[in-house]
């Protein structure tokens, strides 16, 4: 890798640089990380809930389109810029919120939310996050942040204000998560909240030394046992501490009442995460959101949903034009992107493949995913046959549910 190809400070070592030679799409980030995370860190972020058919929907729903170019157009001078709430991106596609980032890769979500700006990409910092939502947007302003609010007047005013006093212009509400769902395949793999320092994960650290020297370790070093920072007003426990789940505020009594509350008192960007259903959508809309995100949290909450792609037209159909319709959940390729687009949605998140990205090359990995993603979508708009992403509907595209990935 050449000097010209990341900044100094994103320059991936040398062990990483070759690691990344091997990535040559989004899904091999994870066969990488596989290898590279201890396995209960690694089952935390790839694992579903219960069975994980939402999980194996999410890819299901993208294979069963097909593109349709039109052939013999100039291309030459596509572009595949997006604006969304009045600002420009490179991309159509940004980073969804991933929870513990900070476990999978060294200062995780600084590293996310860095890469993005360079990328000039928008990246939404987890509410399950181990660094203070303050320090995140202090040094990447634009930084979205989500935010897992408890059915407690006292307590969303209380949170609001911090995350405005952070200078957060945008906030993403998550709604589909009253409750924490059945991650059983989390207690298979040795994962759990507190983390449990058993003699499995110490055998895990220790057969995955680059990981425990140069993640945890340097964590701790550096900065000490990591916490729960921003899942509350005040500073959570640690990771480890046997308290945890006292000091997670109940989300069970949150409802459309509380979406007006934030709304009467937050003055920024309002985007609702979560959202499945045209009711749902129009309920949001009607509540004075500035945007929703269609998402079914990456099959990580309840069992046998519907993947987003699937619930995609018929949210477009009730609320499109009106507030921007987002989408994450299964995304993985440049085709899935423009699938995403031609079903009539504004933009699209990720987030296991930039973390995956971020555990094995820091800053360098994740420009390495968004460099892919990115070429793929510009290589796929020219084989297409469109110059504008505006000019992506319906017509590029020819159903052919029950077949898996053939035409």
């Amino acid at each position: 890798m050449t000097s010209a190809a990341f900044p100094p400070d994103a320059r991936p070592g040398r062990g990483a640089t070759r690691r990344l030679r091997r990535v040559l799409s989004l899904d091999d980030f994870e066969a990488v990380a596989r290898s590279f995370l201890p396995r209960p860190i690694f089952g935390y972020v790839a694992g579903g809930s219960e069975t994980c058919a939402t999980l194996r929907d999410n890819r299901t729903a993208f294979a069963e389109w097909a593109m349709l170019p039109t052939t013999l157009v100039d291309t030459s001078t596509r572009s595949q810029k997006r604006t969304l709430f009045g600002i420009d991106y490179s991309s159509p596609f940004g980073i969804s919120p991933v929870g513990f980032s900070a476990l999978s890769a060294y200062r995780g979500d600084l590293v996310l939310a860095q890469s993005a700006r360079r990328a000039g990409i928008p990246m939404i910092m987890s509410g399950a996050s181990l660094i203070r939502l303050e320090d995140v947007a202090s040094a990447v302003p634009g930084v979205w942040f989500q935010a897992y609010l408890p059915g407690d007047e006292r307590t969303i005013l209380a949170m609001l204000d911090r995350i405005e006093r952070a200078g957060i212009g945008t906030l993403v509400l998550t709604v589909d998560m009253p409750v924490i769902s059945n991650r059983e395949n989390n207690l298979r793999t040795g994962f759990s909240a507190p983390l449990n320092p058993t003699p499995r994960l110490a055998w895990d650290g220790l057969v995955r030394p680059r990981w425990t020297v140069g993640t945890f370790l340097h964590t701790i070093v550096r900065h000490g046992m990591p916490h729960f920072e921003n899942s509350n007003v005040e500073r959570g426990p640690a990771i480890v501490a046997r308290n945890v789940a006292r000091h997670m505020p109940s989300r069970d009594r949150l409802d459309w009442s509380h979406v007006d509350l934030i709304r009467k008192h937050w003055s920024g960007r309002f985007v609702i995460k979560g959202i499945l259903t045209p009711g749902d959508a129009t309920k949001a809309r009607e509540s004075g959101v500035d945007g929703v995100i269609v998402s079914n949290h990456g099959g990580r909450q309840m069992d046998c949903l519907p993947s987003p792609l699937r619930v995609l037209p018929d949210i477009v159909n009730t609320i499109g034009g009106a507030i921007p319709v987002m989408l994450d959940s299964g995304v993985r390729r440049g085709t899935d992107v423009l699938k995403a687009l031609a079903l009539g949605a504004d933009f699209v998140f990720l987030g296991r493949p930039f973390i995956y990205a971020a555990s094995i090359g820091g800053e360098a990995g994740v420009a390495h995913a968004h460099r892919l993603l990115a070429e793929e979508v510009d290589r796929d708009m020219a084989l297409l046959g469109i110059t504008s992403l505006s000019q992506l509907s319906r017509r590029h595209l020819m159903r052919i549910a029950g077949e898996a990935g053939t035409v």
